[in-house]
């Protein structure tokens, strides 16, 4: 063989072994950091890597400083099912990370002082008040013979959707989101009290196929009244003559939930029976027999933003996140992030 021809032979090796290796090191990088608590910046290769984020971990007790886009994969792991279809995923990555690029917006981290000192020099917990996420050494328990393809279906949804936020009129947006609606899904200012124009009621009956949608629980009356009075605060009288009708719904809501309920001689709204009684949903319905009461209730979670369960069977009916995301989200654009400083 020609001299020149063997040279330009071994180049091409040469580089044949070294791409898949900086390949290797490039995914590494981007979710290889620590869960140590020390300090790891966002890695140069990732054009949108945004600051670190600042997590509480409840059960440890410490502040973990996790590069942006490994703490979106943590959340999305643990928000949502990984076999979930890929372009669910990826809407539900989109949200995470909105929610995060939105909180440091604010700047405002009040909420973190119920933690003590360590919890207050965080951004967010690891819990369901904000955000729920999982280490990787957590993932790998749960997730055990299915680590890897779990694994690598979650990063692929972070990666394809990297840097890249939910805006309105250029500003993130409060990225809502719950697991399965009634049927439809809720105006914020129903649940949360703040109206958001992108968070407005939306149909979405395909919800009924999740195993989520309904959901039944009963209690004895003393048990029912105590825990509403032991939540909310309110002495809830019963009249002797009331009957049965000693609840009743006043208002209804744009989602079809419970806005408004009489209860005895006191109003509460559906959200403060939900949570006092942990219900799934404040959407529910009652049958009194005797001395017990049993609520059925339809969906689960507080309805507000995009359901999870929704945005995977759309994207079954061939639906891409893009699509998701502006479905629950209205009027909304998804454009490159900005951040503010961490503190």
């Amino acid at each position: 063989m020609h001299k020149g021809m063997i040279q330009t032979v071994l180049i091409l090796v040469g580089v044949m072994i070294a791409v898949p290796a900086v390949l290797v090191s490039l995914g590494h990088s981007l979710f290889g950091g620590s869960d140590k608590g020390e300090k790891t910046s966002p890695p140069s290769q990732v054009s949108y890597g945004g600051p670190d984020v600042k997590v509480y971990v409840t059960e440890e007790k410490k502040v973990l400083t996790i590069p942006l886009e490994q703490y979106i994969r943590g959340v999305v792991a643990a928000e949502m099912p990984a076999d979930f279809h890929m372009e669910a995923l990826k809407a539900q990555s989109l949200a995470a990370r909105t929610y995060m690029a939105d909180r440091m917006k604010r700047g405002d981290y009040s909420d973190m002082k119920k933690w003590g000192k360590p919890g207050s020099e965080a951004h967010v917990t690891d819990t369901v008040q904000h955000q729920v996420y999982l280490s990787d050494k957590k993932l790998k328990q749960n997730w055990e013979k299915k680590y890897k393809e779990y694994s690598d279906r979650v990063t692929q949804a972070v990666r394809e959707t990297e840097g890249q936020i939910i805006q309105y009129q250029g500003e993130p947006i409060y990225a809502a989101f719950f697991s399965t609606s009634n049927g439809r899904t809720e105006n914020s200012e129903d649940y949360f009290e703040e109206e958001y124009p992108y968070l407005r009621s939306v149909p979405s009956p395909w919800d009924k196929s999740s195993p989520k949608y309904e959901d039944r629980v009963s209690f004895t009356k003393k048990d029912f009244l105590n825990k509403l009075v032991e939540k909310t605060g309110k002495q809830v009288a019963l009249s002797a003559s009331s009957g049965n009708g000693w609840i009743k719904v006043l208002e209804t809501t744009e989602g079809g939930r419970i806005g408004k309920l009489q209860v005895g001689d006191q109003q509460l709204t559906g959200r403060q029976v939900r949570e006092a009684l942990d219900l799934s949903s404040s959407d529910f319905s009652w049958e009194i027999k005797g001395d017990r009461i049993t609520l059925t209730t339809r969906g689960y979670g507080h309805g507000v933003g995009m359901s999870q369960w929704g945005a995977n069977l759309l994207a079954r009916e061939g639906k891409k996140a893009k699509d998701i995301i502006r479905y629950y989200y209205r009027g909304v654009e998804i454009m490159p992030g900005q951040y503010a400083q961490s503190p």
